[in-house]
């Protein structure tokens, strides 16, 4: 029964991606581009990893506070060269961390203008290997099944390696401000219709307006922006990268301390031969769960 509940978990991380706000925005603030300058991306070309090797930095901006990211093509060089280009045309301003499930992660990247939602959602990416393991503080792409990732992540709260063998391939960690993500707004637990959270499928097509009006807590990125090697986010103020060891620090989530997953939810690790991992799809999932646990993006 545990493992099944994991695997609904899992399942739902993929479905909800988005961001969460703790104070209601406006429509017009939502947009986050010209959905002119958004042509329909097309499917990413393969990246060659030995291209796209030099690790980098970026600052997310939120309204809980900052954090960065440490980001490492050659773990994943196509997860973090579409990083990379969503980052760059400014996609992840005003998205809300949809789905924030305690003990297991977080999830978003559904832009909040649908117009430029639907130009993203067929853009998918080819399938890294899975080189790192989704422990506390890793950001990996959310997908719904083989070469099918577009623009939704998520960040791990704890240790759910169980999705390291389903394919979900991390690309960058938290290396400065995991308080920030551990506060992340996480009252309204899983997304529907296993818990009462957002649906992704209105999320793509309604965007910010439906959940700022029946989901106003949730809390959402302001900016991200890459930090330059001498520490200066570019457009953004100074922000010093962390060192390895500073890292380190970031208190790691005991397995046992994950909450026990609902029907939809992650399951906590209570004990190693029971410690439930999510799986991939847009939330990890306990080892022994369904892929329908994992985070995963709505399919068409």
């Amino acid at each position: 029964m545990r493992s099944g509940r994991w695997a609904l978990a899992a399942g739902s991380l993929l479905v909800l991606a988005g961001c969460v706000a703790d104070a209601p925005f406006s429509q017009e603030t939502a947009q986050t581009a010209d959905p002119a300058e958004f042509e329909e991306v097309k499917p990413a070309p393969q990246q060659d990893a030995s291209a796209t090797a030099e690790t980098w930095l970026a600052k997310f901006e939120t309204s809980q506070g900052n954090f960065t990211v440490e980001v490492h093509p050659e773990w994943s060089p196509q997860g973090a060269a579409r990083f990379r280009e969503l980052v760059e045309s400014g996609f992840f301003t005003d998205c809300r961390f949809f789905r924030v499930v305690e003990g297991f992660m977080v999830q978003f990247g559904i832009n909040g203008d649908p117009e430029v939602a639907a130009k993203w959602r067929n853009a998918n990416i080819l399938d890294d290997p899975v080189k790192q393991s989704n422990t506390r503080g890793m950001m990996t792409f959310a997908t719904s099944g083989p070469n099918s990732r577009t623009t939704q992540l998520f960040i791990n709260f704890g240790n759910n390696k169980g999705l390291d063998s389903q394919g979900f391939s991390p690309f960058a960690r938290v290396i400065e401000g995991m308080a920030v993500v551990d506060k992340l707004y996480s009252g309204y637990g899983e997304g529907a219709p296993g818990g009462n959270g957002p649906e992704q499928g209105r999320i793509q097509a309604e965007g910010n307006a439906y959940l700022i009006k029946e989901f106003p807590k949730l809390d959402y990125i302001k900016s991200v922006t890459i930090v330059t090697p001498e520490g200066a986010a570019e457009d953004s103020p100074a922000s010093p990268p962390v060192s390895e060891a500073a890292a380190t620090e970031e208190k790691p989530t005991p397995e046992a301390s994950q909450p026990a997953a609902k029907t939809e939810d992650a399951p906590a690790a209570e004990a190693e031969a029971a410690k439930p991992a999510a799986t991939p799809e847009s939330a990890p999932a306990g080892e022994e769960a369904a892929s329908s646990n994992a985070p995963e993006t709505e399919s068409e």
